[in-house]
């Protein structure tokens, strides 16, 4: 009998055929017969105490899940182990296979955040410095106004319930009384209480007279659209590491559960403890275990998409960094506006406050001396990053670019995790696919069952896990996906016309690519998007007389009294321009380090 059997194992090697030789001497005498080998695996695996084990196999075993005809050195007991320890191990091998993919979503939701505050730090500096270089007669009372405009972009980048425009406009609304009553009619706050009801007035018609023009209101356009692709960004990653934290702890059914332990202990019954499942069988129960989880395969996909559209729409061509570093700029034009426009707010102030603009005094107020370094208004909700001893800005553009080439590089290898999961299950050393292998009931050479496809729908063929009903935690998660995945492409219409700028990995960009756009480049700011960060032209009527040299654009100053000086004079930002940004940036960094 033993040498009948012993051309079906040729390929299984000594320790297996030494089993079936056991077997086969105990088919003449059980008695001879030890489970020493089942009882060690049984150790070695942790399935539960070895006294379980019996010393010799037995007949007509009363066992539920690994029935066979024969001697069996199983117990009911020895069952009810098998299927807490095949629970607790293929729990544990889907976490192992998710674990990367969920540090990658974690490790880049954070880099990604830490990125953004650096940026709001640098940019809150960077504000900061023109008010106590340039405008040093209300520097000290503007910067908590500075410190809560970036505290608001903060908590909005971060998620939290916060309107970038009312922030913005609560910014110019706290601005107004300090424009008006320092630059526009110097010397006037003499003659006023700080915190009266003119500072109340002055606040609450700020957007009817629009001392500032345009300004506001484009500044709030570019750091909506910018702003708002990293703060949907950051909200789903964080989706993501939601949907992975609950497919961790996912439940399995009773036909499941039977199903793994047929095919990883219902061997040992037997005492082939070496013998390995044949990956077709392999397939069919883990596809038949995992199907609720495999529903989750196209929004998943779906979602990954919208995770690199809302990547390059936030890191493409520096979007969020050309915004965020021209704050300065707009807060400057705007108060170059409020000064040429001076008489004409004056009066319409005048009209609705009812104030009394007399002369003032001769001797000009002197303005408060403002000693306070500009890394020491960073607001407390910020990180303190943005210090002399951290990278200069182009550095770390340079380093958004790699971090964001480097996630989507990451994130195309799990575009079908879902749908694959199943298939790393039943991978390597698990599985046997081209010799004798376990069919779930006998040793076989390769497995002939029908191989079903993934999801609820394909299951219903699986000829080794019957499937009943679909998860309802998973059913709850996929459904939450989905809306999460409709709410992001309701909010941001155009993603599906945002184009994959780079080839990932291939180290070469095509033509137009911004891939390797280095700030020598100058392609920050090509096309039709050129516009988008640039400050409009005012109209004839608000042209500053603080534009750039050597422009030939017309201009008009409005008629104003000899008296009203304009401060802060200096050429206008405008982001981008076909500079370099390495230029641009040290310029910059130049700028601040000097007030």
């Amino acid at each position: 009998m033993s040498r009948g059997l012993c051309p079906r194992v040729n390929s299984c090697g000594s320790a297996w055929i030494l089993s079936a030789l056991v077997f086969a001497v105990n088919a003449l005498d059980v008695d001879a017969y030890s489970c020493h080998e089942v009882r060690t695996a049984f150790q070695l695996r942790q399935v539960g105490p070895p006294h379980r084990v019996p010393e010799t196999p037995g007949r007509d075993v009363d066992l539920l899940v690994c029935k066979h005809q024969g001697p069996s050195c199983c117990t009911r007991k020895m069952e009810e182990s098998y299927q807490l320890a095949v629970k607790r191990e293929t729990l544990h091998n889907i976490q192992s296979y998710s674990y990367e993919l969920e540090h990658l979503i974690s490790g880049h939701s954070d880099a990604f955040q830490d990125m953004f505050q650096y940026l709001l730090s640098f940019s809150q500096g960077h504000l900061s410095s023109l008010l106590e270089g340039t405008y040093s007669s209300l520097s000290r009372q503007a910067l908590p106004h500075v410190n809560q405009l970036f505290s608001s972009l903060s908590l909005y980048l971060r998620g939290a319930n916060v309107s970038v425009e009312a922030s913005i406009h609560q910014f110019f609304n706290n601005l107004f009384p300090l424009v008006y009553t320092r630059l526009i009619n110097p010397g006037l706050e003499g003659n006023m209480m700080m915190g009266s009801e003119m500072d109340d007035c002055l606040r609450m018609i700020r957007q009817d007279v629009n001392p500032f023009g345009p300004h506001p209101a484009v500044m709030v356009q570019e750091l909506e659209g910018a702003l708002g692709a990293g703060r949907q960004l950051g909200l789903a990653l964080e989706e993501g590491l939601e949907v992975m934290n609950a497919t961790k702890h996912v439940s399995m059914s009773k036909e499941c559960v039977k199903g793994l332990v047929k095919m990883v202990y219902c061997s040992h019954c037997r005492g082939l403890t070496l013998i390995k499942p044949c990956v077709g069988y392999c397939l069919n129960v883990m596809r038949g275990c995992l199907a609720s989880l495999s529903e989750l395969d196209q929004p998943w996909r779906r979602y990954t998409t919208l995770l690199e559209q809302l990547t390059h729409a936030m890191a493409g061509q520096h979007s969020l960094e050309l915004a965020l570093l021209g704050v300065r700029g707009h807060v400057n034009e705007a108060l170059l506006y409020a000064q040429l426009h001076g008489p004409l707010v004056t009066a319409t102030v005048d009209k609705v406050c009812g104030l009394s603009t007399r002369e003032p005094p001769s001797m000009q107020p002197t303005s408060p001396e403002v000693t306070t370094s500009t890394s020491a208004v960073t607001s407390s909700s910020l990180p303190p990053s943005a210090t002399p001893s951290q990278p200069l800005p182009e550095q770390w553009l340079g380093q958004l670019a790699h971090l964001r080439r480097e996630f989507l590089m990451y994130l195309q290898r799990y575009k079908s995790f879902f749908a694959a999961l199943p298939e790393m299950l039943c991978e390597g050393e698990n599985v046997v696919d081209d010799s004798t292998c376990w069919s779930g009931d006998d040793v076989v050479e390769s497995y002939t069952g029908r191989i079903v496809g993934n999801g609820l729908h394909a299951q219903r063929q699986n000829p080794e896990v019957k499937v009943r009903s679909p998860n309802p935690t998973l059913a709850e998660v996929k459904e939450r996906l989905e809306l999460f995945n409709q709410e992001t492409q309701e909010r941001f219409p155009k993603l599906g016309q945002v184009e994959v700028w780079d080839e990932l990995g291939s180290g070469e960009a095509e033509e137009g690519s911004t891939t390797d756009c280095d700030d020598e480049d100058g392609c920050e700011a090509s096309g039709d998007g050129q516009d988008q960060t640039s400050h409009p032209d005012l109209s004839s009527e608000g042209k500053s007389n603080g534009r750039q040299p050597g422009s030939d654009r017309p201009r008009e100053t409005p008629s104003k009294p000899p008296s009203v000086k304009v401060i802060g004079g200096l050429p206008s930002a405008s982001w981008p321009r076909p500079w370099s940004l390495a230029l641009l940036f040290a310029a910059l960094c130049l700028q601040w380090t000097l007030f």
